[in-house]
């Protein structure tokens, strides 16, 4: 299928949808224009690319199955320069499909068949995740580790340590938390904005991933503390443990 590339106006954030389904594209146009979007289209993932340096969307609305560069690959290449959120709408609909897009860098994941009204209130949520965390420092610092999140870059002791997009937002999360301590609920909402697709001890396992990319010793923590039967936190600093 050829690919195109479409803008609609309005007067709201530009959207980009990107599918190669005519139809599906159509309906979710329909819908984000209703609700004061504007709206902008790509059919497979090379014009994708294309249109989000053409019209820096707000929000990207991204199929997975998609000819020539199929969206996960879209999603890796936009994670590497953007922050720009990403809901995935796909077939591919498993816990595992879903766990796999949004540890790749989605900001939500909807299956398809979908709700037109549902996708434009996830639209609507995203973005104001996005809004709250744009206002957020843009970089945070704790002993000798630096998250700076205009950049997705973490270092530690001037070291640089490459996260996948849900461990930097897991150890974002934490850093952010300003040493309270956060439930696995509430780091699985602050990963995965939902968390009804993740499998019991995902965080467990993404905070011993975490702790091995950062060096880190769960029994003496320079970065992480568990607290038993609750949840994590961000260890003290020598200072703090000693007072």
């Amino acid at each position: 299928m050829a690919s195109y590339h479409r803008r609609v106006s309005a007067t709201g954030p530009t959207i980009l949808v990107v599918d190669d389904d005519a139809k599906i594209v159509r309906l979710v146009r329909t819908y984000l224009e209703r609700a004061g979007y504007r709206v902008a289209e790509a059919a497979d993932g090379s014009s994708a690319l294309g249109a989000v340096t053409r019209e820096r969307p707000a929000l990207i609305v991204l199929d997975i199955m998609l000819p020539e560069i199929d969206g996960l690959s879209v999603l890796r290449a936009l994670r590497r320069t953007s922050r720009t959120p990403v809901i995935v709408l796909s077939a591919r609909g498993t816990v595992g499909d879903r766990i796999e897009g949004l540890e790749v860098g989605a900001d939500d994941y909807l299956p398809k068949p979908f709700s037109p009204a549902e996708l434009v209130v996830r639209v609507k949520r995203v973005l104001e995740r996005s809004a709250d965390r744009d206002a957020r420092p843009e970089v945070l610092r704790h002993g000798g580790l630096t998250l700076d999140a205009d950049r997705h870059e973490v270092t530690v002791d001037g070291r640089s340590v490459s996260l996948t997009a849900a461990e930097f937002r897991l150890l974002q999360t934490l850093l952010e938390a300003g040493g309270r301590v956060l439930s696995r609920d509430q780091l699985m909402d602050a990963v995965y904005g939902i968390d009804d697709v993740v499998l019991d001890r995902t965080i467990d396992v993404h905070i011993g991933r975490l702790r091995d990319k950062l060096g880190d010793d769960a029994a003496a923590p320079r970065f992480v503390s568990t607290i038993r039967g609750v949840g994590y936190r961000v260890a003290p600093l020598p200072a703090e443990s000693g007072s």
